[in-house]
């Protein structure tokens, strides 16, 4: 059998490891590095725009970053670190534009407002303690909160048309927010990495095994179209092939893998097929989620561009699947069930039965229901402007926990061996937009000695001016970058800027 050497293996070509592919390129231009696919293309599961990556998260809207603590008071520790975390991507996207190391099309990112709106009044008072909360911090100013139906109206239209006058109501309103195509983005990384000679881009190849040799991990590949094998080895091997990624983390067998399962939720849009409803909506509306639903179930309202066409949908709806990914084998979920992870998998469905007969309910929703749904944000919503359209699946992670025995995890975790030879990204959303933050971690988890040399250090901070500085505590940092990338993307300036 065919054997090949290399520096670095990426598994997967979706916004992770073609973001770290790019920046391991940037910052150590000799780096080999082989990057396997399993599709025909980059960024056809969970980075794909129609796939759910889509909103640039970047904590203005929702609502499920901000909970609600047993006090009454709001916890704005996630969303502050979510909104960090994209600014930080766009310095990076903005490094390689305005050096010309990636062409971005017209289509990949766009001002957009980001908004919440809820109804009743239970809500509109925690929309208010959450617009006050926010407040605190300077990431969220220029954020605007109302309860005037016809100042939100103006903002969103559709969300008023029809509802009944008197019903208490309340949105919050962020023009810094932006939707960002992860598809588009994806591919220009991977076409950056394409046309360097030290990198191979390889579709159609499925990764099979993933085994130990000697301080080197031997990585044996299937190609999809001969059926031919070989095997590949490399000092690093990073997995991050979505929902794929659980199954080659437990056959690499490192202690820091076991105990970890994956739940694999489906979803669905409703697409909107009327250019003139398409036309009065602007903006990404969020409202709260069903109790019982996980985060990535947050409804809304939401104006994309895709594929250089203006889009509305509504949604996610949920639902209960085996596969792990959209192109995935109903056979996923209980080939992921190892002797050691069986006992936090079990806990967790115990523990979320809820859960669960969500995800079911969801699966038998009839045509009515899910249009019922959507009148609650839109009144005014017609069948026939609607049409259903298959979105991505996510796996949300299941671990260990010496009391519950297993919890589900919502959010993205990074699983790497001791040695930092081998790393894995497991779970969901806000993965893509703040891919650039987990992939710098993830560099100083994996290469603790490279990340701290001075080379490495004013090489970062070239790619990632904030880099090692706090923008959620310096103001005048974040107006510094945000000016910046909003120059160079060509978003709306920060209102001190402007």
């Amino acid at each position: 059998m065919e054997r090949q050497q290399t520096d670095i293996i990426l598994i997967g070509a979706g916004i992770m490891s073609a973001t770290l592919g790019v920046l391991l390129k940037q910052l150590e231009p000799g780096y080999r590095i082989q990057v396997f696919e399993r599709l025909g293309e980059a960024a056809t599961e969970s980075s794909d725009a129609w796939n759910n990556a889509g909103t640039g998260h970047s904590a203005f809207c929702e609502l499920n970053y901000t909970p609600e603590r047993e006090d009454g008071s709001i916890d704005t520790t996630k969303a502050v670190k979510i909104a960090e975390s994209f600014e930080v991507s766009k310095q990076f996207w903005s490094y390689l534009v305005e050096h010309q190391i990636i062409k971005v099309p017209d289509n990949v990112i766009h001002p957009i407002p980001h908004m919440s709106f809820v109804w009743g009044e239970k809500n509109v008072d925690y929309l208010r303690r959450r617009y006050n909360a926010l407040q605190e911090c300077h990431l969220f100013r220029g954020m605007e909160f109302s309860t005037d139906p016809a100042r939100i109206a103006a903002w969103a239209p559709l969300v008023m048309q029809g509802r009944e006058a008197g019903e208490a109501v309340a949105a919050t309103k962020m023009d810094l927010g932006t939707d960002v195509n992860f598809g588009a983005l994806t591919r220009c990384l991977v076409e950056c990495l394409r046309r360097d000679a030290q990198v191979g881009i390889h579709f159609d190849h499925e990764v099979v095994d993933i085994e130990r040799e000697g301080d080197q991990w031997r990585v044996r590949v299937k190609d999809l179209a001969s059926g031919e094998r070989r095997d590949v080895l490399a000092p690093f091997v990073f997995i991050g092939a979505g929902g794929g990624s659980l199954p080659l983390l437990l056959k690499s067998g490192i202690p820091e893998g076991k105990g970890f399962g994956g739940f694999p939720v489906s979803g669905q849009w409703l697409r909107c097929t009327n250019e003139n409803v398409i036309a009065r909506h602007e903006a990404k509306v969020y409202g709260t989620a069903a109790v019982g639903s996980p985060p990535m179930s947050v409804p809304h309202l939401d104006t994309r561009w895709i594929n250089g066409k203006r889009e509305l949908l509504f949604g996610p709806y949920a639902g209960f699947t085996t596969r792990f990914l959209k192109h995935g084998s109903v056979l996923d979920l209980f080939k992921s069930i190892k002797f050691s992870n069986l006992r936090p998998m079990v806990a967790a469905g115990i523990h979320n039965m809820p859960l669960t007969k969500y995800l079911i309910d969801q699966v038998r929703l009839t045509p009515e229901a899910r249009l019922g749904s959507l009148k609650e944000y839109y009144p005014g919503a017609r069948m026939e402007d609607w049409e259903l359209a298959i979105a991505g699946y996510r796996v949300q992670v299941i671990k260990k926990d010496e009391e519950e025995g297993g919890i589900l995890e919502f959010g993205t975790e990074v699983v790497s061996a001791a040695d930092g030879s081998i790393a894995a990204l497991l779970g969901a959303s806000p993965g893509a937009s703040t891919a650039v933050s987990i992939m710098l971690s993830l560099l100083e988890r994996c290469f603790p000695q490279k990340v701290n040399t001075p080379q490495w250090q004013g090489r970062i901070r070239e790619l990632v001016p904030s880099y090692g500085r706090s923008m959620g505590k310096d103001a005048a940092l974040l107006q510094e970058m945000r000016s910046y990338t909003s120059r160079v993307l060509q978003l709306p300036l920060p209102a001190a800027a402007s």
